[in-house]
C-alpha cells in the first residue's frame, strides 16, 4: 500500500485506477496525513454461465394456451 497527497491523486487519477484495478492499494494524505483508501471494487457475484440447465427443464407445448373458462372466471371474479 503507497501513499500520496492529493494534488498527485487529482493530476494522476486515471492512472492510479489502473493501478488499483491491477489490485494495488492507494492511501490518498492531506496534508501527510490518511483521510481516504483507494481500492478495487470486488465482483458482487460470479458471471452468469448460460446452458447450465440445458435439458432439464422442460416447457409443455401448451404453456402458453388460453385458460379454460371455468380457471379464467375464477381469475376474473
Amino acid at each position: 500500500m503507497r501513499q500520496i497527497n492529493i494534488h498527485e491523486a487529482k493530476t494522476h487519477l486515471s492512472r492510479l485506477v489502473e493501478e488499483v484495478a491491477n489490485g494495488d492499494d492507494i492511501v490518498i494524505a492531506k496534508a501527510g496525513k490518511p483521510v481516504a483508501r483507494l481500492v478495487a471494487i470486488e465482483p458482487q457475484h460470479a458471471p452468469r454461465k448460460f446452458g447450465l440447465l440445458k435439458g432439464r427443464i422442460q416447457i409443455a407445448d401448451d404453456f402458453d394456451a388460453p385458460l379454460p373458462a371455468d380457471l379464467l372466471d375464477t381469475f376474473e371474479g
